[in-house]
């Protein structure tokens, strides 16, 4: 199941788990936040009218508030002398998507960590350093 959700004036492809950054929310990292739905696809049927779409609840949590990349402004008219360089740096908010409607996000699984006994039982490459060289290099 997904659904497009439009936020900051464009319009996102989200599926639960997924993450994403968009234009700034006013919201602390951690919070809960829902999403305007404008379209809901549920493997066999597709929610297109807005109006109903927006039923389904989309909510996310925000990860973080951070800068975008640094986009450069460069402003030139030959013969004229004129030359303008400005730059520009976008408030963005990376969000994760927890549930669409009713499908949640699967949480990850939590990885075991490496026994010390495997990491005793391979063997050294010292067998190698122990051969010498051949006869027919010298």
């Amino acid at each position: 199941m997904y659904a497009i959700v439009k936020t900051g004036g464009k319009q996102y492809k989200v599926a639960p788990g997924d993450k994403l950054n968009i234009e700034k929310l006013d919201a602390a990292v951690g919070d809960k936040v829902e999403l305007e739905a404008i379209c809901v696809v549920d493997g066999a049927k597709v929610e297109a009218d807005p109006a109903k779409a927006a039923a389904t609840k989309v909510t996310a949590i925000i990860l973080e508030q951070f800068k975008g990349e640094k986009q450069l402004v460069f402003k030139f008219k030959k013969r004229k002398n004129y030359k303008k360089l400005r730059g520009h740096r976008q408030q963005l908010t990376r969000v994760q998507i927890e549930s669409v409607g009713s499908a949640k996000a699967e949480k990850p699984a939590v990885k075991k960590a490496a026994k010390k006994d495997d990491a005793e039982k391979k063997p050294a490459p010292a067998e190698a350093a122990d051969k010498p060289a051949s006869e027919d290099a010298e």
